[in-house]
Formats: C-alpha cells, sequence, structure tokens
C-alpha cells in the first residue's frame, strides 16, 4: 500500500469511528464532556473541604484561646494549626516576657504593707522641765 492510501484509510477510519456511526470526534467530545463534570465535582468537592477546614481551623483557634486565658486573643492568628500553634508559642513567650518584666518593677518599688513601727520618743535636747512632764505623763498611763 501507498502512503497516499495509507493517508486515506487513516483519514477514512477517524471519520467513521468505530464503525457503528460515532466519529472519533464524538467520542473525544464525549469523553471532553465527562472529564469537565468530573472536573467540575472535584472542584465543589475541593471547596467544601476548604470550607471544612476553614470551620476546623476556627474552632481549633477558640480552643486554644479557651485554655490559654492568659494570652491576648489578637495575638493568636494563622490560617492552619500550625500557624496558629506557632502564633500561640510566640504570644506566650510574649506575655511571659511582660509579665517577668511586671514583676521586676513591682518588686524595684515595693512598699512596705501598713504603717511603720512604733519608736520611742527622742528625748535629747529636752530641758530638765519637759523630761520631768514626759516621765510623769508616760507613768499615768
Amino acid at each position: 500500500m501507498t502512503e497516499q492510501a495509507q493517508d486515506e484509510a487513516r483519514d477514512a477510519e477517524v471519520q467513521s469511528g468505530d464503525g457503528t456511526g460515532h466519529s472519533a470526534t464524538d467520542d473525544l467530545q464525549t469523553r471532553t464532556a465527562q472529564f469537565e463534570k468530573s472536573l467540575a465535582f472535584k472542584d465543589s468537592e475541593l471547596a467544601a473541604l476548604k470550607e471544612s477546614l476553614n470551620e476546623a481551623v476556627a474552632k481549633y483557634r477558640a480552643a486554644v484561646l479557651s485554655g490559654a486565658p492568659g494570652v491576648p486573643e489578637e495575638l493568636i492568628q494563622g490560617e492552619s494549626l500550625e500557624e496558629i500553634d506557632a502564633s500561640l508559642e510566640k504570644a506566650r513567650s510574649i506575655t511571659s516576657n511582660i509579665r517577668s518584666q511586671l514583676q521586676a518593677e513591682a518588686q524595684a518599688i515595693q512598699v512596705p504593707a501598713g504603717a511603720p513601727g512604733r519608736q520611742p520618743a527622742n528625748l535629747e535636747g529636752l530641758s530638765g522641765e519637759a523630761l520631768i512632764a514626759h516621765a510623769l505623763k508616760t507613768e499615768r498611763r
């Protein structure tokens, strides 16, 4: 068979398809439509999974915040569990540093509680009469 005859045979085969009256183009269009439907289904599944993941991350963040009451809510951020865990560690470190600084400042300016202890009266520089009057006054008590 010559090359021209082979080309004509291939063209006839492509046009006739599998011999049932369907052309290869129809088969390709059918398969393309099936793939597009499958792709649309996978896209909708992916969107649903992403939404589910976002809800799970939000619930995880809320649980982390309830378990760490000393950590400010604004410091816990992230779009994934790993990011939330990393921000939690960073927030704990920050709050720990701030807490230790505040404790150090509080100890540096610590004022003793209550009034100072009573001390005996200073009798230096009093005249003899004043010393006698003071002695009589304290004796009467």
